[in-house]
């Protein structure tokens, strides 16, 4: 299956301490992201959306900036070429004003504007929870 790699980036009134957590933890990502997260022994996130089981781990996080998740398989194994997401905190030094950057690389073909529109109907019920 063919891969396909969206990256947006939100304006967002909120600072890195206070977002990161919504981005790291499991009870942040269920607030906005997934309908629930659990965390495994083996620190393997099952994500929760649409009726379905997502696996991941983290496999990069710096605190207050970003973290980046790769999705195994449905038996929690890791795949060659596997989905990834990543979450980052920009800020542009001009303007002092913080963006979300994402980065989603997956096997579903879809338009670029529509994965637009689940993301930002995503961030805009991010910005809701942190007043941003």
């Amino acid at each position: 299956m063919d891969k396909r790699k969206y990256e947006f980036e939100f304006e967002i009134n909120a600072t890195p301490k206070l977002l990161f957590p919504y981005l790291a933890t499991p009870g942040g990502l269920e607030q906005w992201f997934a309908d629930k997260v659990v965390v495994d022994a083996d620190k393997v996130l099952n994500m929760s959306w649409d009726g379905e089981d997502h696996f991941a781990k983290i496999v990069m996080q710096k605190i207050n900036k970003s973290v980046k998740y790769e999705f195994l398989d449905e038996n929690k194994k890791a795949v060659k070429d596997p989905d990834h997401l990543e979450f980052a905190m920009v800020k542009n030094e001009m303007t002092e004003t913080y963006y979300l950057h994402i980065v989603d690389y997956m096997g579903v073909d879809v338009e670029e504007d529509e994965q637009f529109e689940v993301w930002e109907s995503l961030v805009e019920e991010l910005k809701s929870i942190v007043g941003g």
